[in-house]
């Protein structure tokens, strides 16, 4: 069984250790885009642009099924994905957690990207999902590319202006970015209130590689060898994972319990 991932940047690292955690006899290919990363400050004739080349060198590895670890490129360039890989190559999209975060009655706050933030299709989400729920959309410039840099000063700046802008009612918070997913415990502390109840936040990870498991009919196996391979591409370019990744758990977790490819 071979699972690619894409992204932008190192966002797809929590989504990639919940599939070597499923599956650890799976072979990996992690794909993003150094060369263009941020995506959320793009177009989206230019991000879709971006995500086709990515998706492009992740398909090139013959995976049986390729997971869009990235809000901002599922947002904006599924039906081009789809429209060139599949059906041959089944795509799975990361959407903003709305509807699990909405059933909790909130208040409720989405923290994503720009891009993300006030688009059609998350605007869409929330008039599907979250109707009679208080939903704020927060935009965090910049916390994407700080993630993804592993720059500590620019993610506590980030998360703190993120922070001021989210309602101090909120019970339930989306993390409508993967690349925040890796600093999911900084941005609790940041918003959650002294003496109210534990916040409660909504990633993405292990919802889309367990849709990912369904779509071509595997099991999550846990007790499998830990053989599985795994494969880094750059902006296409074979490489190692770079030391920003081994900042993260996730990083190291993959780079301990994955054999070369």
């Amino acid at each position: 069984m071979k699972i690619a991932l894409m992204d932008s940047g190192i966002g797809l690292l929590p989504a990639a250790a919940v599939a070597r955690r499923l599956r650890p006899d799976a072979d990996l290919v992690l794909s993003w885009d150094p060369d263009g990363m941020p995506w959320g400050p793009r177009t989206p004739e230019d991000i879709t642009e971006r995500a086709l080349a990515v998706a492009g060198a992740a398909a090139e590895h013959d995976p049986d099924v390729l997971i869009v670890a990235c809000n901002t490129a599922s947002v904006h360039s599924l039906p081009a994905l789809r429209a060139r890989f599949e059906p041959k190559l089944p795509i799975i999209g990361t959407v903003p957690a709305i509807k699990p975060a909405a059933a909790g009655g909130g208040p409720v706050a989405i923290w994503a990207t720009p891009a993300t933030t006030g688009s059609p299709y998350q605007r869409g989400l929330i008039q599907e999902f979250a109707a009679g729920v208080d939903v704020t959309e927060v935009p965090c410039p910049g916390l994407a590319d700080a993630v993804h840099h592993a720059d500590d000063a620019a993610i506590e700046a980030a998360v703190a202006a993120a922070a001021a802008r989210t309602p101090r009612d909120v019970t339930t918070l989306v993390l409508g970015c993967t690349n925040y997913e890796l600093v999911a415990e900084r941005i609790r502390t940041a918003v959650q209130r002294p003496g109210e109840p534990p916040l409660i936040l909504h990633g993405t990870a292990g919802a889309v590689v367990a849709q990912a498991l369904r779509r071509i009919g595997a099991q999550p196996d846990p007790e499998a060898d830990v053989d599985g391979s795994l494969t880094v591409l750059l902006s296409g370019r074979r490489a190692e994972l770079p030391a920003t990744a081994l900042r993260y758990e996730e990083g190291r977790f993959l780079q301990a319990v994955s054999t070369a490819p």
